[in-house]
C-alpha cells in the first residue's frame, strides 16, 4: 500500500464515520461558517474548562475534505490546553499553505497534506478550524467576562 492509499483510507474513514459529532450540552460556544465558494457548512460548538478543551462536536454538510478535517480536527483538540489547540491549528495552516509542518505534532492530520495542492479544497480542509479560531476567541472573551 502507498502513503497516498493509506492517506485517502484515513481520509475516507473519517468522511463515512466522522468522530465527535452532534452537539454539546450545556452552554457551548457555537460557531457557524458557510464556505460560498462550494456550499460546505460547519456547526462547531466548543467547551472550554479552567484553560482545556472539554468538548467538541460538529455537525454540518460537505465534502469529504471538510467533514474529514472537521471529525479529524475535533479528535486532534478533544482535551488539550486551548494553547496547544491553537498551536496545532497554526501548524495545520502552514501545512495548507505548503510550508513546513510539524508533523509530529499533527498526528493523523498529515492525511491532509495534498489538499495544499488543490488550492479550490484548502477552504473545504481549513472551514472547521477558521470555525475553531472564533469559537476560541469567543471562549476567551466569555472567560473575561465572568
Amino acid at each position: 500500500m502507498q502513503l497516498d492509499d493509506l492517506y485517502r483510507q484515513v481520509i475516507m474513514d473519517h468522511y463515512q464515520h466522522p468522530r465527535n459529532q452532534g452537539a454539546v450540552e450545556g452552554d457551548p460556544v457555537t460557531i457557524f461558517l458557510k464556505n460560498p465558494t462550494c456550499g460546505d457548512e460547519i456547526s462547531l460548538q466548543l467547551q472550554v474548562e479552567d484553560g482545556m478543551v472539554k468538548e467538541v462536536k460538529f455537525s454540518g454538510i460537505g465534502c469529504s475534505i471538510s467533514i474529514a478535517s472537521a471529525s479529524m480536527m475535533t479528535e486532534a483538540i478533544k482535551g488539550k490546553p486551548v494553547e496547544e489547540a491553537l498551536a496545532i491549528t497554526d501548524e495545520f495552516r502552514k501545512m495548507m499553505r505548503g510550508e513546513e509542518s510539524d508533523f509530529e505534532q499533527l498526528g493523523d492530520l498529515e492525511a491532509l497534506q495534498g489538499v495544499c495542492k488543490f488550492p479550490a479544497r484548502i477552504k473545504c480542509a481549513t472551514l472547521a478550524w477558521n470555525a475553531l479560531q472564533k469559537a476560541s476567541e469567543q471562549t476567551h472573551v466569555h472567560s473575561d467576562h465572568e
